[in-house]
């Protein structure tokens, strides 16, 4: 009984400490630190509210509708806007770097007739960064070494041109053209860059299904194209989404040195233009090693920054 008493009398000291230490701090400073901070929020209502951002009425992916009008196709593109805009930090770096690489993109799409909005599966696939995924696919467009050399890619222990972002997407024009010729439908293509043709093949076959809207598939693929949706939806319109980037990664100056020769030392390469190995390398990711062998006939583009 004494020892209960003893730990009630103990408790009302601690209590009152606590709250003098509150009472003080804020006297002192005007505000509570973080360590109090949270004691006092607990004590006090929350004012702020987080609002979700808004869907399109309408909107088109390469020429082709996206069936709005559709309560299940809102809810998926919902999805997809929420997790993609809510990850700031994500958002903020896209957006940086699609100053510097989405006309690139573009430009090469539309030399080859290939709708524009390609070029935001790019960013759905890699987010604009030389990534390798866990499936060894490489590059902004996450190709296959298998699938490079379908697309007249070089890859080997010198040379990885999944890692040229002219070279790689030029591969992946020749994808979606195959695609395209297979399907005649722009939103199956991209859906089919995911999944692979024979798989979407497979799913239309199977289902009867005309549309990418009404294809029952896994996770992965049903997600793909309102990934890209939603990233072409907050990449032409980021004000919309309350991003403010007075700051983006815009283009470099850069001048093109052709090499059809053997190089038998990148080091000394670079010193010869005025660079280094490591601006080198930056601006020419296919580079793998310290020597490149040249066959007869292969011409090679290489990236030197121009001096300012």
């Amino acid at each position: 009984m004494l020892k209960k008493y003893h730990y009630f009398l103990i408790g009302i000291l601690i209590g009152g400490l606590l709250i003098y230490s509150i009472e003080k701090l804020r006297s002192d400073t005007g505000k509570p630190n973080l360590a109090t901070a949270a004691i006092v929020s607990n004590q006090q209502p929350n004012n702020q509210s987080i609002k979700g951002y808004p869907l399109p009425e309408t909107m088109t992916f390469a020429g082709e509708s996206v069936p709005l009008d559709r309560i299940d196709v809102r809810e998926r593109l919902d999805r997809e806007i929420q997790v993609n805009a809510f990850w700031h930090s994500n958002s903020i770096l896209l957006i940086k770097r699609a100053q510097r690489w989405l006309p690139l993109l573009d430009s090469i799409l539309v030399a080859n007739d290939i709708p524009r909005d390609f070029k935001y599966l790019a960013v759905a696939e890699s987010g604009l960064d030389q990534v390798v995924s866990p499936a060894k696919a490489v590059g902004f467009w996450q190709i296959m070494k298998g699938t490079a050399g379908d697309m007249g890619l070089i890859v080997n222990k010198q040379v990885d041109q999944r890692y040229d972002p002219v070279r790689s997407t030029e591969a992946a024009v020749k994808y979606l053209k195959q695609a395209y010729e297979k399907f005649g439908n722009w939103t199956i293509v991209a859906a089919s860059y995911n999944m692979g043709m024979s798989g979407a093949a497979s799913v239309i076959d199977n289902q009867r299904a005309s549309s990418y809207y009404d294809m029952v598939m896994s996770e992965e693929p049903s997600r793909y194209v309102f990934r890209i949706l939603a990233l072409k939806i907050m990449l032409e319109n980021p004000a919309n989404f309350g991003f403010d980037i007075d700051q983006s990664y815009l283009p470099e100056a850069l001048t093109n040195v052709i090499v059809d020769t053997n190089v038998s030392s990148w080091n000394d390469f670079a010193e010869e233009y005025g660079t280094n190995y490591y601006q080198l390398k930056r601006h020419n990711p296919w580079i793998r090693t310290y020597e490149m062998s040249v066959k007869p006939g292969q011409k090679f583009e290489v990236k030197i920054p121009v001096k300012k």
